[in-house]
């Protein structure tokens, strides 16, 4: 019984010293925890308001990717106010804010300490045509080359501006939403005239065949479905309707850069490339049939 009663109070005093180590240790964890979470709570405070962490001016953002818009109107688009806590910045929300304008396609914008500001890469949507509805004049564009027959009023499509700009993809932009960024801003030499949803879904492979073209064209004109009219450094040509065979169409044109040696162009009212194969010119107030296009091939 002796030796019972001794084991017992033995582990008796032995558990109540774990349980004061035990309450000791929960104590010592505790003042870490709230020693850390303080100075957490500190560190954040000081980096809200110490000017070391504080982006002062618009131009601690530093602008990348741009080639067409100016640091300084990308800037504008940002909706910071200065002086501005670092950590008050939040990257993905600016990122989205430079994407809902038409003038961006993409955005990445993320925080530096060295130097201290912002990083923001964009993507641009660079505008190759000025679009429009109509006949309007619009600033930049040259003028236009001698005319042909008029094609018919335009329709316009709904919802969509009269004047934009219009990305290799067929992208819509507003033209206010890169002349408010920056007046100096050269708009494109290329002008489309007609409803845009009559060649959305066909600009790219057009804007590709047209590009690559060694004879400049000036204007598009799809006003009339019946007869795509093109206005280039030769004069007016008429293609017909809208096919597959346009890029074969500009391909021809390419191929009539000898046409100012042979004869006046401005006797011509139009050139016709509705059959490539057979391209022949109008002259103005003649009344007979179309010519046949002299090349160096066919004199």
């Amino acid at each position: 019984m002796d030796t019972i009663g001794t084991v017992s109070q033995s582990e008796l005093a032995r558990r109540r010293r774990q349980l004061r180590r035990s309450r000791s240790q929960k104590v010592f964890q505790a003042g870490w925890q709230l020693l850390a979470v303080s100075s957490l709570a500190g560190f954040l405070l000081w980096t809200t308001t110490s000017p070391a962490l504080v982006i002062e001016t618009p131009e601690q953002v530093e602008i990348e990717g741009n080639e067409f818009l100016s640091d300084r109107a990308i800037r504008s688009l940002l909706p910071l106010s200065y002086p501005q806590s670092m950590l008050q910045v939040r990257p993905q929300e600016l990122a989205r804010e430079l994407e809902s304008a038409g003038t961006i396609a993409k955005a990445t914008v993320s925080r530096q300490l060295f130097p201290l500001g912002l990083k923001v890469t964009v993507h641009e949507r660079y505008p190759v045509a000025v679009a429009s509805e109509g006949n309007a004049i619009t600033p930049g564009v040259p003028p236009e080359t001698p005319p042909g027959p008029s094609p018919n009023p335009a329709v316009e499509s709904p919802g969509v501006p009269a004047v934009g700009l219009l990305d290799e993809q067929g992208m819509w932009m507003p033209l206010e939403s890169y002349t408010a960024l920056d007046p100096t801003a050269q708009l494109p030499q290329l002008r489309v005239v007609g409803p845009l949803e009559q060649y959305r879904s066909e600009w790219k492979s057009v804007y590709q065949s047209i590009r690559r073209s060694p004879i400049k064209i000036h204007e598009i004109n799809w006003q009339d479905p019946a007869n795509l009219i093109l206005k280039t450094e030769l004069g007016v040509v008429h293609c017909g309707p809208y096919s597959p065979r346009f890029a074969e169409q500009v391909t021809r044109l390419g191929e009539m850069g000898d046409l100012p040696n042979q004869i006046d162009l401005a006797q011509i009212a139009y050139i016709d490339l509705t059959n490539p194969d057979r391209p022949s010119l109008q002259r103005i107030g003649v009344t007979t049939p179309p010519e046949t296009v002299p090349t160096p091939e066919n004199p």
